[in-house]
């Protein structure tokens, strides 16, 4: 049922380019604290500026919920992520492929100026696809954010006659897109130290969105005794640690996964014990590793392939067809060889392990 008898203003655009006049429009009363509807592909959503208490306050009066309500920031730029330095590599990973579209991301932060929209020290952002609203958006001076046109606990708006019979001249004007693509809301992650969860459903299953987030590293030595299993361990640590906000988590529920493997292994052997106990000082078990062969077949679906000398990645790239190995690399970023301590002293595993550790600390700014 209309809520008001009057009618706010209504423009229709289409996917292209708005006119001038619409931007300047949306512009003028943005500037002064009003509401306005933008379609969107998934539902139309109500604006408002993003660095503006008052307005702020007029949108959660408009939706019935209390001062502690959250806003999304709608970006106009992928680069927006930037800014949210805690797991970057994920977000960037996350909305290199989804951006834009309906995923709308938590991440650990507040940019300056924008405390009023974050709850608890965490941002929602998220680049619309729908190509007028993002013109729009480009053409504002300041922040805007978003959020579904309805009530708390209602359905959302899907077209503009939705809007004003929800809302009516309480939002003064509503840019007509035509009908929501998508008719229904944009998915919710949390994406941050300690937390990967999705807080709304969506059109992208959780896991799709592990999947992209995180990466599959592998590592590949000889026998799988000695380098790689340390290799594979430690990083696997480094991230448990990395991932976790204060305490370790599994990188697993991130999207990692990680795997060993040697050239020449044989299958089911134990790590060399001085492996065991070096790692065990870091407080690594390495005790229940069994060796793996490298397959090639195997390590194609891999994202990065980490050898731990020059020669194993040469034999790598050699079994592999040509363009396939791009994912290939030395461990060392400067590109020299991790000695093999096998028959060694515990000393020479020690240096081993320091050698490995380094490389992988180096690696990791690109990982999580």
């Amino acid at each position: 049922m209309t809520e008001s008898a009057q009618s706010p203003e209504i423009v229709t655009v289409q996917e292209g380019k708005p006119k001038r006049a619409l931007k300047l429009r949306v512009r003028e009363l943005l500037s002064r604290g009003e509401v306005v509807a933008l379609p969107t592909e998934t539902v139309y959503g109500l604006a408002a500026r993003a660095d503006d208490p008052a307005a702020l306050d007029r949108l959660r009066a408009l939706k019935g919920r209390g001062p502690s309500m959250a806003f999304t920031w709608h970006v106009t730029s992928r680069d927006a992520v930037d800014g949210f330095a805690p797991l970057l590599p994920l977000a960037r990973r996350l909305v290199e492929r989804y951006w834009p579209g309906p995923l709308t991301l938590v991440l650990s932060g507040v940019p300056r100026g924008l405390e009023g929209i974050a709850l608890d020290g965490w941002t929602g952002l998220r680049l619309p696809a729908h190509r007028a609203t993002r013109d729009l958006l480009e053409a504002m001076p300041f922040p805007v954010v978003m959020t579904s046109a309805n009530r708390t606990e209602l359905e959302p708006a899907t077209d503009a006659a939705g809007v004003v019979e929800r809302f009516g001249e309480r939002v003064p004007l509503v840019v007509d897109g035509g009908p929501s693509r998508l008719k229904e809301a944009s998915g919710v992650l949390k994406v941050g130290p300690g937390h990967f969860e999705l807080l709304r459903e969506g059109l992208l299953p959780v896991t799709d969105l592990a999947r992209t987030a995180g990466l599959r590293l592998a590592f590949v030595c000889t026998g799988n005794t000695c380098r790689s299993p340390m290799a594979e361990a430690l990083a696997r640590d480094l991230l448990a640690r990395r991932l976790g906000d204060g305490t370790p988590v599994d990188p697993g529920r991130f999207g990692f996964e990680l795997l060993s493997c040697g050239l020449a292994a044989g299958i089911g052997s134990p790590a060399a014990h001085h492996a065991i106990d070096v790692l065990g000082e870091r407080g690594i078990d390495l005790a229940g590793h069994r060796s793996t062969p490298a397959l090639p077949e195997e390590l194609r679906r891999f994202d990065h392939v980490y050898c731990l000398t020059s020669a194993h990645l040469e034999l790598l790239r050699s079994s592999l067809p040509p363009g396939r190995a791009k994912h290939l690399a030395l461990l060392d970023p400067d590109g020299g060889d991790v000695p093999d301590p096998i028959g060694g002293a515990r000393s020479d595993y020690e240096r081993c392990a320091a050698s490995i550790l380094a490389s992988i600390e180096r690696r990791a700014e690109s990982w999580a």
